[in-house]
């Protein structure tokens, strides 16, 4: 593939997940948290209470809101991921007031208007994050902590900011209600962006004590050309001397080591768990920054 084609490729995918990014994002404000009369968090959760006050247009008050978080932004993440999260945030903007408005907007279950906000939410903003993009607002603050702080859970992240603006709907819309939707919302918001994101660079983590590790580290190598590391410990019990191994893994990988495991030694004891991401030789590069920011 040539430069030019490599480039016009790029275009298209960075448009595409603008496009499905502010659908989903979008689709989550307006027609879901819009309708139940709570703020799901973030800048859009202040611009949502403003619609809701004064009835000014959520996409144009969450662009204008957005303003002091990109200067103080502005270094850490610097201007490409600014530019592309300001296209983000246009995309965002047309959905919110120009498009959705000539639809009919939920009516249904403030539970379930909760639960799919959230859902809608987590999805759009994992879609712009994944492409080095953001919705912008308390984004730019997210991105900026997970770029400083990279071994902090970006779902986690999230919640936390967002907690001050849930907080703010019980006085706004006058019913505690508003908060605990609130609450549902970024929750689920927090779970899918993991699931997204993590999702695809998750494993597990086999941890084998045994008194033949070595044979089991040759085992390893040889069936999956798989790496391991090799611990020497003593039992607090038994006060003998195990060698314990440490694989990281696939999920399809990890269900192999084990069936290895009993057939060199089945009286090993064996731990697997799971890991969000893998980063190393074999997985993931170790670039936290260029990962998030594109």
């Amino acid at each position: 593939m040539n430069l030019k084609a490599k480039q016009a490729r790029d275009i298209l995918l960075s448009l595409a997940g603008d496009l499905a990014g502010g659908f989903l994002y979008a689709l989550g404000i307006y027609f879901f948290a819009k309708s139940a009369d709570f703020a799901p968090g973030g800048i859009s959760g202040l611009a949502l209470m403003a619609n809701y006050l004064f009835h000014l247009p959520i996409g144009v008050t969450t662009l204008l809101l957005n303003v002091p978080l990109v200067l103080l932004s502005y270094k850490i993440l610097g201007k490409k991921f600014l530019a592309k999260s300001f296209f983000s945030m246009a995309v965002c903007t047309i959905f919110l007031d120009v498009i959705f408005p000539h639809f009919p907007i939920y009516t249904g279950s403030p539970i379930m208007a909760a639960l799919y906000s959230g859902v809608c939410l987590g999805a759009g903003l994992a879609i712009f994050y994944m492409h080095g993009s953001s919705s912008g607002g308390t984004d730019f603050l997210t991105i900026s902590i997970k770029v400083l702080r990279p071994h902090l859970s970006i779902g986690m992240v999230t919640m936390s900011i967002d907690l001050v603006v849930i907080l703010l709907g019980w006085p706004v819309f006058g019913k505690l209600d508003a908060v605990l939707y609130g609450l549902l919302s970024t929750f689920m918001a927090s779970i899918v962006i993991d699931k997204i994101m993590y999702g695809t660079g998750a494993g597990k983590l086999v941890i084998i004590i045994s008194g033949r590790g070595s044979d089991i580290a040759a085992g390893i190598g040889e069936s999956f050309e798989r790496g391991s590391t090799m611990i020497r410990a003593i039992g607090t019990y038994s006060k003998e001397e195990r060698e314990v191994l440490l694989c990281a893994c696939s999920k399809v990988e990890a269900y192999k080591v084990r069936r290895l495991v009993n057939q060199v030694d089945s009286d090993a004891f064996v731990m697997v768990m799971e890991t969000n991401e893998v980063f190393g030789e074999g997985f993931k590069a170790l670039d936290v920054k260029k990962d998030i920011l594109g």
